[in-house]
């Protein structure tokens, strides 16, 4: 199989079908053999619903329906778990990546890439989402000792030897860029074009971004004995102070699947 797609999804079902619809129109067109995973993190709407329906209508489309609500980056190692592609590319079920860059993504890692970040030349989130996610590009520039010319985002692809890594991670707390970006330093930088949200509202809100933030701190590995003493105050600061009031939940497990349909 060339190619597997991981969206992770919460509440979009109004929205997934057209989102499959156009992400299999460009896959067609362009002869990939492919499968999409949808992964529907504990959604409150008819989500789960329009996945089987999917799943019936399209048999490339597979999808994982998981038992709480455990975030983005833990519905995406579900869905990490299961794939059988060459390559592997994540995208968000909002619309806001447009599925025919997944075609250049593909073509950036079949060429030699081991990963591919897709940057946004003029994002359309809220100013507050920018904000946090300037934050998140500083922090990790001066903590992290990540490149600044390094631009992560949502959407991106990786190898299957990135995958194999990946999946290796079994802790309950996930950033997953940290988990990618310490895999490999042979990455294409994709810039693309940001799109409006085709419906509704986006599902992160502050609290949520801001308990990703301190995940991303907590798990910043030390590459010498000198970044260890920079990072040791940083790092007790936010899981001992900030951390406890911004985490969403007590669940113990990293994921668990209730139902799945392959």
């Amino acid at each position: 199989m060339n190619l597997s797609i991981v969206i992770p999804v919460y509440n979009s079902g109004e929205i997934i079908s057209i989102l499959v619809e156009k992400i299999s129109d460009h896959i067609k067109s362009n002869n990939l053999n492919t499968e999409i995973i949808l992964v529907n993190d504990f959604s409150k709407d008819s989500s789960w619903k329009k996945i089987k329906i999917l799943h019936r209508k399209y048999s490339y489309v597979k999808g994982i329906n998981l038992q709480n609500n455990y975030g983005q980056h833990n519905a995406i190692i579900a869905g990490l778990n299961f794939c059988k592609g060459d390559f592997c590319i994540l995208m968000d079920d909002d619309m806001q990546h447009d599925p025919k860059y997944i075609i250049d993504i593909y073509n950036k890692l079949n060429s030699g890439y081991e990963i591919c970040y897709v940057k946004y030349l003029k994002r359309k989130h809220l100013k507050w989402k920018i904000f946090v996610s300037w934050l998140n590009n500083i922090t990790a520039s001066m903590l992290a000792l990540k490149p600044i010319k390094i631009y992560t985002s949502s959407f991106k692809g990786f190898n299957k030897k990135i995958l194999s890594n990946i999946v290796k991670y079994k802790e309950k707390e996930v950033f997953l860029d940290w988990l990618i970006l310490d895999q490999s330093k042979n990455i294409f930088i994709l810039d693309v074009l940001h799109r409006e949200r085709l419906s509704g509202k986006t599902n992160y809100n502050f609290k949520k971004l801001m308990e990703l933030w301190s995940i991303m701190i907590i798990k910043i590995k030390a590459k010498s004995f000198f970044h260890r003493l920079w990072l040791f105050f940083p790092k007790i600061f936010i899981r001992f102070i900030v951390y406890p009031f911004v985490k969403k939940n007590n669940i113990k497990e990293q994921y668990k699947v209730l139902d799945k349909v392959f």
